[in-house]
């Protein structure tokens, strides 16, 4: 059974840098793509970004694109998300979640953690 555990986030001005991390295991974490979402209060969910399971091709929200770069290391068995340039509005759950190469759907999600941007 795939676990990710994502123990970071945390509180930051706006302008400021965050890295979270997610650190999956009970899976061959090489057969996975992965992706963060978020979700705001009282929106819905919403995509981050995204890297394939061979580390490339990764891809963001418009919302995002520049700021925020995701990225994995296949002997930690870890994806990353370093934020940076924080905006209020970059204020959410954050959650990642992976994908098995033949998959069709994000099958497996972390428990999110909090990341809160101060104006």
């Amino acid at each position: 059974q795939v676990q990710l555990v994502e123990p970071g986030g945390g509180s930051v001005q706006a302008g400021g840098s965050l890295r979270l991390f997610c650190a999956a295991s009970g899976c061959t974490f090489s057969t996975y793509h992965m992706c963060w979402f978020r979700q705001a209060p009282g929106k819905e969910l919403e995509f981050v970004a995204a890297i394939s399971r061979s580390g490339g091709n990764p891809n963001y929200a418009d919302s995002v694109e520049g700021r925020f770069t995701i990225s994995r290391d296949s002997v930690k068995n870890t994806v990353y998300l370093q934020m940076n340039s924080l905006k209020p509005e970059d204020t959410a759950v954050y959650y990642c979640a992976a994908k098995h190469a033949l998959g069709m759907e994000y099958d497996y999600w972390g428990q999110g953690t909090q990341v809160t941007v101060s104006s």
